[in-house]
Order: structure tokens, then sequence, then C-alpha cells
């Protein structure tokens, strides 16, 4: 599935969106020139900026404001990545060396701060209570989520229920208020705010599931990243969750001596034949579908438009993604 074809509605808003974040983030300091080109050229999928200009077309709303909230809302996931690139002490993100990498890791959490101000100072130019209260709550969110999942790490007792609740604290609340934040400023009556921020809740669950199920299938080609690298890392995500509730307890010992150690390329073999085997792979397809269900049962009662259908097939997109 294409996503330039799906955002093709709001092309020229991205578009102004990519100038405009080069712009605040690449002329304060020659320091922060280096490493916002360095950012700027592994750019991302713009998800988020784009479901803050679909949220507004849907309701025939755009303008200023909507770009200000875009680059808020990047640069505070940006800032995320930053800072999670030093904890999981990654050496790539999107391909290309991460920060911390290509400098250190003081400059890496340091420009992450930048960031996070940055994001709150640009906020603040929409004169919009609502939406500095809905951004910073999500902002909340996210380091809790953080937090949650530092906390959760080689926890191999996991349940799903926890797992669901780190994804949607860690990133399923910048998806909900980018559409929420849509709705604030086209000052939308009704259930609609509600409704939009459930989409991007549940978009942002299916997303997130879909992207630890990549870990097990994806390409490094495709991906940017080796396939695995959430279990070296400690990360325990739903098709392994899954598959050591389902198996039996000789063999669920025998996983979990090879996950104690250091997941090496033949260890990581074997872990993916197991949770294969015991439906890991296929369940958590399903439960990113399902949740991909939701997010389009929310949107039902919006009135249809090219925006609408672009929310649609980024819902359908979430699901079956390869990267």
């Amino acid at each position: 599935m294409d996503l330039e074809r799906i955002l093709a509605p709001i092309k020229d808003d991205l578009s102004d969106f990519d100038q405009k974040l080069k712009d605040y983030i690449s002329s304060d300091s020659p320091l922060i020139y280096q490493i916002a080109s360095h950012l700027l050229s592994a750019k991302g999928k713009r998800l988020r900026p784009a479901m803050v200009y679909l949220t507004g077309g849907a309701f025939g709303k755009n303008g200023e404001n909507f770009t200000k909230t875009a680059l808020s809302i990047e640069l505070i996931h940006n800032a995320t990545l930053l800072h999670d690139d030093v904890i999981d002490q990654s050496d790539t993100r999107r391909g290309k060396p991460t920060v911390s990498t290509k400098w250190n890791n003081l400059v890496a959490v340091l420009m992450g701060d930048y960031l996070f101000a940055k994001a709150f100072k640009i906020m603040m130019e929409t004169q919009s209570q609502p939406l500095l209260s809905a951004i910073s709550r999500a902002t909340e969110r996210v380091s809790l989520g953080e937090l949650l999942e530092v906390q959760e790490r080689s926890n191999f007792e996991l349940d799903e229920k926890s797992y669901l609740e780190i994804i949607k604290e860690k990133t399923a609340s910048l998806f909900s208020v980018s559409c929420e934040a849509g709705v604030i400023l086209s000052q939308t009556k009704g259930n609609h705010r509600k409704n939009l921020k459930d989409y991007g809740e549940n978009f942002g669950i299916s997303f997130q599931i879909a992207d630890d199920l990549l870990d097990y299938v994806g390409t490094k080609i495709k991906t940017g990243k080796e396939k695995g690298n959430d279990l070296r890392e400690g990360k325990i995500t739903l098709p392994l969750i899954y598959a050591l509730k389902k198996t039996k307890r000789n063999t669920k010992e025998s996983i979990l001596q090879i996950l104690e150690k250091n997941v090496d390329h033949d260890g990581f073999l074997k872990v993916l034949e197991f949770v294969d085997k015991e439906g890991g792979l296929k369940y958590a397809q399903s439960k990113a579908s399902e949740f991909g269900e939701k997010a389009l049962r929310n949107i039902l009662k919006i009135e249809d438009s090219e925006y609408k259908k672009s929310m649609s097939l980024l819902a359908e997109f979430s699901i079956k993604r390869d990267k």
C-alpha cells in the first residue's frame, strides 16, 4: 500500500510542513543545524502531522495553527526517539546512524530536550488553551509509557494487558492527540472530538503491534533494523507474550533459557520458530487487525470526503505495512 498515494489530499500541507520543520530546527546554532540536517535526512512517515491535517480537512478547516500543531507534535515525537536511542543504545534509526552514535549520548539527550522546548514554544503561538492541555497530557503519557517499558524490560511474565497499556501510552498517545488537535482547531461540536481521539488511539495501537510483529518477520532493507532487535533490547512484545502463555511448561523453560542470555542470530531463529509454531505471529496480526477495525468504526459518523477516505486507508496501512 503506497503511503504517498494515501496522503495525496494533503500533499501541499505536508510539503509546507517539511519546509517549516527545516526552518524551525535549523537556525539556532551551527551544531543544531548539523544535527537537524542529519535528522531530516532520515525523514519518517510524518503520520502524526498527516493526522492533524486530515482531521482538519475532514471538517473543512485548515490554516497556520494546523501546521504549528503538526510541527509541535512531530518535534515531541522526534525528541522521544532521540532519548529512546540513548536508552536502547541503538546504532541506527531509519537506516542511518543515530545522533548518539554520530555524536554522543550527551548531545542526543540535549537535542531531545531542545526539541521538547521548541515544540512547546511553537504550541504557545496557537494561543489555544484546550490544545495546549491536550498535547501536554499526551506528552505526559508518552513519558509514562517510556518508564513502564523500561520497568518491564526482560520481564518474561509480562501479560497482554500490561503490554497494551505500555503501547497505548508510549505510541498511541501522540496519534490520538494528533487527531484530537485537528478537531480542537476546527472548533467542531458534538462527539467528534472523542471519536477522532479514539480513532488515533486505536490506530496507534494497531500500528505498534504491527511494528512489533515486523521485529520478527520484517527485513532490514525495509525496516532499517535487524530482526530480533527488540528481543536483544529486552522488549517483550505481543507475539512472544502469546506464545509463552500458550506453550507447555517444558518448552517455555527451554525458550526462557535462550531469552535470558544475549540473543544471538541462532537464538533468535529458535525463538522465531517457537513463536510462529505457537501462533504468536498470527495472533499479533489478528490483534493489529482488530484495533485497525476499531479505528475504522470511530470515523463512521464523519461525512464522506477524500480526507475520510485517506484516514480509512491509513487504518488499513497500519495493519498491512512492511516497514
